[in-house]
């Protein structure tokens, strides 16, 4: 199949018709129809008995070469209520998976010379107080900065105050002293606040909105018609999550913060997210290998992090890349499996854990997980780094948002 370039956008207001890459076809030799047939029963039986199984709100994806091998849409925009299907138009917050996006947007300016990756932080940032902190380890998790979701309200945030990104960093200038910091570049802490960071960064060195740059940078050049930067203007638009009882969660004073989280996207946009990646459509490959190299080897494991990618470094040489979500009742899981050009892609907004299992699909394509690989990274709510891991409360520890 074939994606066509389109215009279409959530926010009017930024409205522009410029597409560039008008189509991205499936790249290396198309799949026989034995083999799409194939591996369509395949994923299907997977998916009967792990997701279909369930309560499973929301939509997946199996994709080889670029052709769509499989893809499901389940349940209703709101669950409870069950009214309006979920169909591929429909958008869902990508939680971390956003990261990505914000990840590969400062790897584009670094592209065009507009800003270096080993300059401190505080070259982009007025004010910003932690030598020693450069862009690159905001963008692996080296920072040693904790997650503003935990201390800006343990040291006084008002929660009636939605907080911003420029909140984020004056509040780290104003008390960086009272927060818990690390030695920069000394261990892996996964940190939203590194990207919130991250995001105002792009600000300040394109000169555009971060949702602005991402949509003419990213979305529209690609024809990802249903994918958007969550603003103020689409809190009646957006897809509401909700817990696995089908209670909707309240929109809270963190739901603003964009870098770390707040795109939206569907599981057909991602496909084109990844075979624009994996066709080398945006980027030099010396820019991917950089951001598919793990930083975090001070202790022994598969696990790693990239420059806004997880991976695991598998003991047969295959590289596992991916990333997780979690922010409210967002889950989302976005698997990629570079040396066969596959992607297995789930997106879930009642609270469904059971999305985070759909990598082991991958040894349908590879020999990934018959080889007795830790998965444990992959359960909500933990950060696992080389057999070092960190629980979070209630939203996002890692798998998280």
């Amino acid at each position: 199949m074939a994606f066509i370039s389109c215009s279409g956008n959530k926010d009017k207001a930024q409205e522009t018709t410029t597409p560039v890459i008008a189509a991205i076809a499936p790249t290396s030799a198309s799949l026989s129809p034995t083999e799409a047939s194939n591996y369509r029963k395949i994923a299907q039986r997977f998916y009967d008995s792990l997701l279909g199984r369930g309560r499973f709100n929301g939509s997946f994806l199996v994709a080889k070469n670029g052709e769509i091998v499989y893809e499901h849409y389940a349940g209703f925009r709101n669950p409870r209520v069950r009214k309006d299907s979920i169909t591929p138009s429909t958008s869902f917050h990508l939680a971390s998976v956003s990261k990505t996006f914000t990840a590969m947007a400062i790897l584009k300016l670094w592209e065009e010379g507009k800003l270096q990756v080993d300059a401190p932080a505080s070259t982009y940032l007025p004010g910003f107080p932690l030598p020693g902190v450069t862009v690159r380890t905001l963008l692996n998790h080296r920072s040693g900065i904790p997650n503003y979701v935990h201390y800006m309200e343990r040291l006084g945030w008002d929660r009636k105050k939605a907080v911003t990104n420029q909140d984020v960093l004056d509040f780290l200038i104003a008390r960086h002293k009272d927060i818990q910091l690390a030695k920069p570049d000394t261990r892996f802490s996964y940190s939203n606040t590194n990207y919130a960071l991250l995001a105002l960064i792009i600000e300040k060195v394109s000169g555009q909105n971060y949702g602005e740059f991402l949509r003419l940078t990213f979305f529209e050049l690609l024809g990802m018609k249903d994918s958007y930067v969550f603003n103020d203007k689409m809190k009646e638009l957006s897809l509401s999550s909700y817990f696995y009882s089908g209670r909707e969660y309240a929109f809270d004073y963190l739901d603003m913060v964009y870098g770390d989280k707040n795109i939206y996207s569907t599981v057909r946009d991602l496909l084109k997210w990844h075979q624009a990646l994996q066709g080398g459509l945006l980027f030099k490959p010396e820019t991917l290998e950089a951001a598919y190299t793990g930083y975090s080897n001070e202790k022994k494991g598969i696990n790693n992090y990239g420059l806004g990618w997880r991976m695991q470094l598998l003991p047969n040489g295959k590289k596992f890349i991916y990333h997780n979500g979690w922010w409210h009742g967002n889950r989302t899981a976005f698997y990629r499996l570079i040396d066969e050009n596959a992607t297995i892609i789930a997106l879930s907004n009642n609270d469904y854990t059971p999305v985070y299992k759909s990598k082991k699909l991958a040894d349908v394509f590879g020999n990934y997980f018959g080889n007795g690989a830790d998965d444990s990274d992959m359960e909500p709510g933990q950060t696992v780094l080389n057999n070092s891991t960190s629980i979070s409360r209630s939203r996002d520890g890692g798998s998280g948002k």
